[in-house]
């Protein structure tokens, strides 16, 4: 993500003897607080017959606790969306094919308002209950360890905006238009239940129905459009695991661009106000791309693009993946970042939140490598220019990269401050000065290719570095650049 954008000019529970309510049947409103009680525990509860075990509400990220969901591993996500603008309203069928990773006798799922109207697992109807955002479902037999099922979840409503800690909006953005959904960190609960933490990628098929004359722009390949009766139907296709912060949906009037990036499809999406300032920077994805797998590594998915969207408001781009989200006319800097994303931050995805300076700390130094071997500041100068506080216009943004050390934000309102990308791409060059050139290089495209497609921490990319490079000194770096307070002493 980028922090701002530059626009172009324009317990498990005892055994309990209660009846079995199905909160499934009456509204929550309509039931009394002891009936609310009895319906929860049931849900949860273990023995009686019950050989499994709740799978549990939120993976404890550190900072956002009720992500994600335990007790299983999404593989893909099948969703079928109807959404009409003027109406506001979303109908949906999410079916989620995931592994049991212990017996379970329920399990989670989240999912921010919306009205869920039926689920079944395994094709028979399932019992479940809300409570904020978590969807409690149970399967009317429990599952086994390392078993396969589906869930199918039935829904329709108005969907959110979601107000983040530190004070952006994602979730279900409306536009002048249509929508745009982003969900970095929470807001894909907003659209479609699933598993949302970035530690459970999944593949994506998504068919998503809006009015005639309308688009519908997702990640992955567009594999099919229809139009019937007044209303088209998109489908879009992911094959390569995707965290869901990285699932966008932008659906409103678009200029489609289709071409190739040497073998890769390309497929733009731009809002006519912005098509005209687009044009000169989109035309260099494909350059870009190129000089990226120089220094990264092969590209990761199967296809590439953009969606640049009228929405001003949003105030940040967003790495969404194999289609980063313009929310106006981006420049060269911005497409870089974003692009850089695609190898650090989608490919390989943070463990947890903690570990967002892995994404952006990469991407801001991908910002600083771009201009450096374009006639630019070379990486080093833009190092000390941050050091010294020259960087800045004034001496207060100066100051704020050294509030906190990267790999360890305070709170979930700071993980997209300064000090994770700018402090975050400055470890990096540092790493660069104790390896050397061609060693630091040579970790950036082995680590982007160990942990390809899957998730990593902190301690990950440390052992790594000093396993690739065993005879530099990096101990310093990590406890003075990565993980100290304040500003380091510089040799």
């Amino acid at each position: 993500m980028a922090r701002s954008v530059r626009l172009v000019p324009t317990l498990s529970l005892p055994t309990l003897s209660v009846p079995i309510l199905s909160a499934a049947t009456l509204p929550a409103s309509a039931l009394p607080v002891s009936a609310l009680l009895a319906s929860a525990l049931v849900l949860t509860a273990c023995g009686g017959g019950v050989h499994g075990t709740p799978g549990g509400s939120g993976v404890r990220d550190p900072y956002f606790p009720k992500a994600g969901n335990g007790g299983y591993d999404v593989s893909h996500y099948g969703l079928r969306l109807a959404y009409d603008p003027g109406d506001h309203h979303l109908t949906g069928t999410a079916t989620l094919t995931a592994r049991a990773t212990k017996d379970l006798s329920a399990f989670n799922l989240d999912l921010l308002g919306m009205e869920v109207e039926k689920i079944t697992v395994d094709g028979e109807t399932a019992r479940w209950n809300r409570a904020g955002q978590e969807l409690t479902v149970r399967p009317r037999e429990d599952l086994d360890r390392d078993a396969t099922f589906s869930v199918t979840v039935r829904y329709a409503g108005a969907p959110e905006t979601v107000t983040d800690p530190d004070g952006s909006q994602e979730g279900w953005l409306r536009t002048t238009d249509g929508v745009l959904a982003l969900g970095e960190p929470t807001g894909s609960m907003a659209w479609f239940p699933g598993n949302h933490h970035p530690s459970d990628k999944a593949a994506y098929d998504l068919a998503v129905t809006v009015p005639k004359g309308l688009q519908a722009v997702s990640n992955g390949e567009l594999r099919g459009e229809r139009t019937a009766r007044g209303r088209t139907t998109f489908v879009w296709h992911s094959g390569e695991p995707m965290a869901s912060y990285l699932a966008t949906l932008a659906i409103g009037r678009f200029d489609i661009s289709r071409s190739r990036a040497g073998a890769l499809p390309l497929y733009t999406a731009v809002d006519p106000a912005e098509a005209a300032a687009s044009r000169p920077v989109l035309g260099r994805i494909p350059e870009v791309l190129r000089w990226s797998e120089r220094r990264f590594g092969p590209y990761p998915f199967s296809s590439t693009g953009a969606i640049v969207d009228s929405a001003a408001s949003v105030g940040y781009a967003l790495e969404t993946q194999t289609r980063p989200v313009f929310p106006g006319a981006p420049d060269i800097t911005f497409l870089v970042h974003e692009l850089a994303h695609q190898w650090y931050g989608d490919s390989v995805s943070p463990e947890s939140w903690r570990d967002m300076w892995l994404n952006e700390g990469f991407a801001t130094y991908a910002e600083w490598l771009w201009e450096e071997d374009h006639g630019g500041k070379s990486a080093r100068e833009t190092f000390d220019a941050l050091y010294s506080g020259e960087h800045f216009d004034t001496a207060e943004e100066a100051e704020e990269i050294w509030e906190f050390p990267p790999a360890d934000p305070p709170s979930a309102d700071r993980i997209s401050d300064p000090p994770v990308y700018f402090r975050g791409a400055m470890v990096l060059q540092k790493v660069r000065q104790a390896v050397g050139d061609d060693r630091f290089f040579s970790i950036l495209r082995g680590w982007a290719a160990e942990y390809r497609y899957g998730n990593a921490d902190t301690a990950d990319f440390t052992a790594y570095a000093e396993k690739q490079a065993p005879g530099a000194d990096l101990a310093g770096v990590w406890e003075d650049w990565l993980y100290g307070e304040g500003k380091p002493e510089r040799p």
